[in-house]
């Protein structure tokens, strides 16, 4: 009889929990203590508490798509350091221009799982800003999907606007593609950054690193200047590293409203020579209401696609994966 109630009882916790493909731990990582392990049979994910609440790892086969830079492992970040770098898969609030020193979303973060499959990492409350982020993160069981939502929490007591802005590096030196707008308001669908942010060239000049082809902008090798914008609607872009993966970013981009920054576009590119590239969906400018939340929501892949010795990839292969991705 005792056997049999046993049996009853695992019976009745598999199928009110269910066996879980995902597993979820805290780990140490990259020299921090604290961090999340989401990880399925294809791909393991790691995220950090400790600087900035980032996605350090996001791995296939072994190989991690994002930026690492392995001088930084374990440092935290603290008031007054000079050009301390985020690595890894960063996320912010704009606008870029507009909006106030953030480097207190550089502290430490609490670090929670929420779930079989998710995770959740939430900021202190930023003083200056009267804003508070909040970022779940939920792995798919059977794929590399993994969805990635910021909160915005408007803190303060006043109508506050603000608006989603992805700053994920992958590692540098692949091919970032661009799907540009088809009726775009610049000329060549894509404008450049001189200088950074003194000046946009919304014309720029033609040249090796940089061709359009089938609607999509590929950006092959070190530009002449590193940050693009573009005013791309169509919700998704690729980056295949050199190392034979295929990382894809899907995500809202046609609303008719103005997008978060200067020229109201919806992406920008940071291609910063052959060591990492900027990979930025950015959102609508949000109306935050005293106490309110908004959100915005990237959907990432992770697949294996070979780099080409020729630089040219299958565009429509890669429009049909994306296409198909869910």
């Amino acid at each position: 009889m005792k056997k049999y109630l046993t049996f009853i009882f695992i019976v009745f916790l598999t199928c009110n929990i269910g066996f879980s493909q995902v597993v979820i731990k805290k780990v140490n990582a990259f020299g921090y203590n604290n961090c999340i392990e989401l990880s399925n049979p294809i791909v393991k994910v790691i995220l950090d508490p400790n600087v900035g609440g980032r996605i350090l790892s996001y791995e296939l086969n072994g190989k991690n798509i994002l930026f690492e830079n392995p001088l930084l492992n374990g440092i935290t970040w603290e008031p007054g350091m000079d050009k301390f770098e985020v690595s890894g898969g960063r996320f912010d609030i704009g606008p870029a221009q507009t909006t106030p020193n953030r480097n207190s979303f550089h502290n430490k973060w609490n670090g929670e799982i929420t779930g079989k499959n998710s995770a959740r990492l939430t900021s202190q409350i930023d003083t200056l800003l009267e804003v508070q982020l909040i970022r779940d993160f939920i792995l798919a069981e059977d794929s590399s999907h993994l969805k990635c939502i910021q909160h915005i929490k408007n803190t303060s007591k006043t109508i506050q606007t603000y608006a989603h802005w992805s700053r994920t590096f992958a590692k540098g030196g692949g091919i970032c593609l661009v799907p540009l707008n088809p009726n775009s308001r610049l000329p060549k669908g894509y404008a450049m950054y001189q200088h950074q942010t003194t000046f946009i060239d919304f014309n720029p000049k033609e040249e090796e690193n940089l061709r359009v082809r089938d609607g999509i902008l590929e950006m092959l090798g070190t530009p002449s200047q590193p940050k693009f914008v573009m005013d791309s609607n169509q919700g998704w872009l690729a980056y295949n590293s050199t190392d034979d993966l295929l990382f894809i970013k899907k995500f809202e981009a046609d609303k008719n409203v103005n997008y978060g920054d200067v020229l109201s576009n919806q992406v920008s590119i940071w291609y910063y020579k052959n060591e990492k590239c900027e990979i930025e969906p950015i959102g609508p400018i949000e109306t935050i209401l005293p106490g309110e939340i908004v959100s915005f929501t990237e959907d990432w892949w992770l697949l294996k696609n070979a780099y080409p010795k020729d630089k040219k990839l299958d565009l429509n292969n890669i429009k049909t994966i994306v296409k198909n991705l869910k």
